[in-house]
C-alpha cells in the first residue's frame, strides 16, 4: 500500500475521531474527563495502526502548541500582577513564596534521591554497549553568573518573544509591588485605579482566550498520543528499555507514593482527593509535554479543588520553572548513573551525593517547555565532568520519558499549591472533598490547619461532585472588600462545555 495513502488515511481517521468527540460534547453524552479517556484510547489505536504515518496527524499538535504557547506569557503577565495586587499583605506573599520554593525543591530532592537508589539497585548502564555519536552537538550551558543574570528582565518584549517566563514574572512582580506602594494612600489609589482596571480587563480577555484553547484538550490528547505512538520505532528502544523502565518506575513512586506522603504529612489531607482533582491536568501535561502549556488547566483544576486563584496561579507559574522533579530531578540523575555505570567509573557515596546536590542547583530557573530536560541534564553532566554525548544516546526514549516527566513536574506544582493553600488556611475543604454545593477556592471555608476538621477529611465524597469541565458549580460573586483575590485565570475556563465547534489541537 502506498505510503502517501496511509498518511492520508490516518488523517481521515483523525478527522472522524474528532467528529465523534465533538458529537459526544455537543450532546453532552460524555463529560470532559470521559472524553479525554476516549481520546487517549483512540490515539493509541491510531498510532499503532498507522505506525510511522502520523505526520499529518502531528500538524494538529504543532498548531495547538503554538497557540497555547502564545497565550502563556501574556496570561502570566496579567495574572501574576492581579495575584500580587490582590494579596494585599506583603507578609503573606513572602510566606507563600518561601513555602512554595521549599516544597518545590523538596519534590526535586526526593525525586533525585529516589532515582539514584533505583538506578543503582538495577545497575542501570552496566555492560551497556554503546558508540559515542560523532554528530552530537553540545547544547550551550550558561555559567552560574549568566544564569542568575538571565533570570531578570532586560527587554520585556525580547523576553516575551522568547517565551522566557521567569523574567516576565519578575517584571510583573515588580510592577505589582510598585502598584501596591502607590495605592497605599487614598490619593494614590485613585491615581492607579485606571491602570488596575486595564490589567483586570486584560486578564479577563486572555482568560477567555485560554478557555477557548483549553476546550480543545480532548482533540489535543488524541493527536498527541497518536503521534507519539506512531513516531517511535520499537527496535531502536530495546537497548534502552531498562532506562525507560526505571524512569517510569521512579516517576510512579514519586507521584503516587512520595508526593502523597508529603501532602499528608504537611496537611493531613486525604491524597486520593488530590488525584481526583489532578488527573485532567496530568493528562494534558502527559500529552503536551509542556509544563507551561498546562498551567491554565492546572490552575483550573486547583480551583475546583478549593485552592484560591491567587495561590493556584502563583504556585503553578513558579512550579513550571523551579524544582521540576521530572525534568530536573529524576532524568538528569538517571542519565548520570547510566553514564557512570556504562563507563565503569567507581563513584563514592560522596560523589553520588554531589550529583543530587547539583540536580537541585540546575533545577532553579528551568524553563517549563518541551525539551528542557536536555538542558538540565547537560548542566549536570558539565558540572559533574561526565561525557555529554551520553545524553544523545538516550534520545530514542527521551520523548516517551518526557511525557511522564512533564506530568510529574505538574503534579509536584499542584501538590505544592494544595500544601501552600492549606498552610495559609485558604483551602476550601468542602471543594477539596468534592461535597455537593461547594463553590471554588475563593470560598472562605475552614482550613485543614484547623485540628477540629482533620478527621472529617476521610468522609466519602458526594456523588454530586463537580466534574473536571463544564459541570463545575457556579462561582459566587465575591465582595471586593473581602480581600479575596479576584483572578480570572481559572474562572474563565470553567464552562467550556458551552462552546461548540471542533478545534485544532496537538503537541509542541
Amino acid at each position: 500500500m502506498p505510503s502517501q495513502f496511509i498518511d492520508w488515511a490516518a488523517l481521515a481517521a483523525t478527522v472522524i475521531a474528532f467528529a465523534a468527540l465533538w458529537y459526544l460534547k455537543r450532546t453532552r453524552t460524555a463529560g470532559f474527563g470521559l472524553r479525554v479517556i476516549i481520546a487517549t484510547v483512540l490515539g493509541i489505536a491510531l498510532g499503532l495502526v498507522a505506525q510511522g504515518h502520523t505526520q499529518y496527524v502531528g500538524v494538529f499538535g504543532v498548531i495547538w502548541s503554538q497557540v497555547i504557547a502564545a497565550l502563556v506569557v501574556p496570561l502570566l503577565l496579567f495574572s501574576v500582577f492581579s495575584s500580587v495586587t490582590n494579596l494585599g499583605d506583603s507578609l503573606r506573599l513572602r510566606g507563600m513564596a518561601v513555602k512554595t520554593v521549599v516544597f518545590l525543591l523538596l519534590n526535586t530532592l526526593t525525586a533525585s534521591l529516589l532515582t539514584l537508589g533505583l538506578a543503582s539497585a538495577f545497575r542501570i548502564g552496566v555492560g551497556f554497549q554503546f558508540a559515542m555519536p560523532t554528530d552530537y552537538q553540545q547544547r550551550e550551558v550558561p555559567g552560574v553568573i549568566d544564569t542568575i543574570i538571565n533570570l531578570f528582565p532586560s527587554n520585556l518584549m525580547a523576553n516575551w518573544s522568547a517565551n522566557q517566563v521567569v523574567p516576565v514574572v519578575l517584571f510583573s512582580l515588580l510592577a505589582a509591588i510598585a502598584y501596591t506602594a502607590v495605592a497605599s494612600t487614598d490619593s494614590g489609589r485613585e491615581t492607579v485605579k485606571p491602570f488596575k482596571a486595564v490589567i483586570d480587563a486584560g486578564d479577563a480577555v486572555l482568560s477567555k482566550a485560554t478557555q477557548i484553547i483549553v476546550g480543545f484538550t480532548p482533540y489535543a490528547v488524541l493527536s498527541l498520543i497518536a503521534s507519539a505512538v506512531g513516531d517511535n520505532d520499537i527496535l531502536t528502544l530495546l537497548p534502552l528499555l531498562a532506562v525507560l523502565g526505571v524512569a517510569y518506575l521512579s516517576m510512579a513512586i514519586q507521584m503516587f507514593v512520595v508526593q502523597p506522603l508529603i501532602l499528608t504529612a504537611a496537611t493531613r489531607l486525604n491524597p486520593l482527593r488530590f488525584f481526583r482533582m489532578f488527573w485532567p491536568a496530568g493528562m494534558v501535561a502527559f500529552t503536551s509535554e509542556s509544563s507551561i502549556g498546562t498551567i491554565p488547566v492546572t490552575v483550573r483544576q486547583l480551583r475546583s479543588a478549593g485552592v484560591p486563584e491567587d495561590t493556584a496561579a502563583f504556585v503553578a507559574g513558579l512550579g513550571a520553572n523551579l524544582g521540576m522533579p521530572g525534568c530536573a530531578g529524576m532524568w538528569p540523575t538517571l542519565l548520570a548513573v547510566f553514564a557512570i555505570n556504562a563507563q565503569g567509573l567507581d563513584y563514592t557515596p560522596w560523589q553520588y551525593l554531589m550529583i543530587v546536590v547539583l540536580t537541585l542547583l540546575v533545577s532553579i530557573g528551568t524553563v517549563g517547555v518541551p525539551g528542557t530536560a536536555t538542558i538540565t541534564a547537560t548542566s549536570l553532566f558539565a558540572a559533574a565532568g561526565l561525557p555529554i554525548p551520553f545524553i544523545a544516546i538516550a534520545q530514542p526514549i527521551s520523548q516517551i520519558v518526557d511525557m511522564g516527566r512533564t506530568a510529574l513536574n505538574v503534579a509536584g506544582a499542584a501538590n505544592t499549591a494544595v500544601i501552600v493553600a492549606a498552610s495559609e488556611r485558604q483551602l476550601n475543604l468542602d471543594a477539596y472533598r468534592g461535597l455537593a454545593g461547594a463553590t471554588d477556592g475563593n470560598a472562605d471555608a475552614h482550613s485543614p490547619a484547623d485540628p477540629d476538621q482533620d478527621d472529617a477529611d476521610t468522609a466519602e465524597p458526594s456523588a454530586a461532585e463537580p466534574s473536571a469541565e463544564g459541570d463545575a458549580a457556579p462561582v459566587a460573586p465575591i465582595p471586593a472588600a473581602s480581600g479575596v483575590p479576584q483572578l480570572h485565570l481559572a474562572r474563565a475556563v470553567e464552562q467550556d462545555d458551552q462552546m461548540c465547534g471542533i478545534g485544532l489541537s496537538g503537541r509542541r
